[in-house]
């Protein structure tokens, strides 16, 4: 999906641009919306009335104007009623309510209900299944959608056959050059616009990997060296223990669990404040994921995984030692 800005003369020719464009190589359908539809900022909250509305009542709608073809393009569900159709002239003056709204408005049986929007009053066709116009930092608002392909602002939407995305730019370039000479080609991809929505989300995520990885390779390098540590003072102590009789799995198991058990201590302490840290931050969103005990349960497993895999040839070395050897160099 590729939008550009209404510019120049794209706004009086935009009938012409449409057919042109949609006559070359990589263009599947072409579209207009008075504001990008990942990004909807623009709210008022009168003068909007409609058939049923109670004294004093009133909803801050998002409102969007579109041309015809932009619920198929933006392949959006119609719940109930039906989307807008070019082959209905009363449609110039019908309009659209996604879920939200419906609830807000509190209507019953809202399909040819009438509607007045700004100096627009016409009928409601149907109701949009609730999509995201913005980021999931916020929830879902009322959106009211109506008919007008001559705005003399807004975008062009251009969405593309699959994997014809080079062709479908050059074809874009083209028809430009024809019908708005003036303005050079100043377009967006709507997947990276929505990327951006999350840029600092991303940031974020990159730098915690490149931490945690740093932190974990120190806390397994401090390991080893408290295991070489241990088992290098305790070379007697592990030497009298294997002429008693004790096993080397048991020796492993007496050094292991030492470590282990910092190891343990030190996750039931963190474990809690990554919990309120990361509760904090999903409350930022309006749509987020719950947090599952599963996940903590699995990281400190890998943890303790870890740990031992950190220490676990060292007291296996410790353990297999002769301990003649050890007494006797003792």
């Amino acid at each position: 999906m590729i939008y550009l800005r209404i510019e120049g003369t794209l706004n009086d020719q935009y009938t012409v641009f449409k057919q042109k464009l949609l006559g070359k190589p990589g263009i599947a359908i072409v579209d207009r919306s008075s504001e990008a539809p990942h990004n909807m900022r623009f709210e008022m909250s009168r003068p909007f009335t409609w058939q049923g509305q109670q004294k004093d009542e009133y909803v801050g709608f998002k409102p969007t104007s579109v041309g015809f073809d932009f619920i198929e393009m933006m392949q959006l569900e119609v719940a109930e009623g039906r989307g807008f159709s070019k082959d209905i002239a009363t449609d110039t003056a019908a309009f659209m309510v996604n879920e939200t709204a419906l609830k807000q408005m509190g209507l019953k049986d809202p399909i040819g209900k009438r509607i007045s929007a700004w100096d627009k009053h016409g009928h409601i066709i149907g109701i949009v299944k609730d999509y995201h116009i913005s980021s999931l930092h916020e929830r879902i608002k009322p959106l009211i959608i109506d008919v007008k392909e001559d705005l003399f602002f807004g975008i062009i939407m251009v969405k593309t056959e699959p994997g014809m995305l080079r062709k479908a730019l050059e074809s874009l370039e083209t028809v430009c050059a024809e019908v708005n000479p003036e303005f050079p080609l100043d377009y967006q991809l709507m997947d990276q616009e929505y990327a951006s929505l999350y840029r600092s989300e991303e940031v974020v995520s990159k730098l915690s990997k490149v931490f945690a990885g740093l932190a974990i390779v120190i806390s397994c390098l401090g390991l080893l060296g408290l295991a070489m540590f241990t088992t290098e003072h305790r070379t007697r102590e592990i030497g009298i223990r294997k002429v008693l009789g004790a096993s080397a799995s048991g020796i492993i198991s007496m050094l292991s669990k030492e470590f282990l058990g910092l190891v343990i201590i030190a996750f039931l302490i963190s474990a809690p404040i990554g919990w309120f840290l990361m509760k904090n931050w999903l409350s930022d969103f309006a749509y987020s994921i719950p947090l599952n005990i599963w996940v903590f349960a699995l990281t400190g497993f890998a943890a303790i995984a870890l740990a031992w895999f950190s220490v676990g040839f060292q007291t296996y070395k410790a353990a297999s030692t002769n301990p003649v050897n050890s007494l006797r160099n003792e």
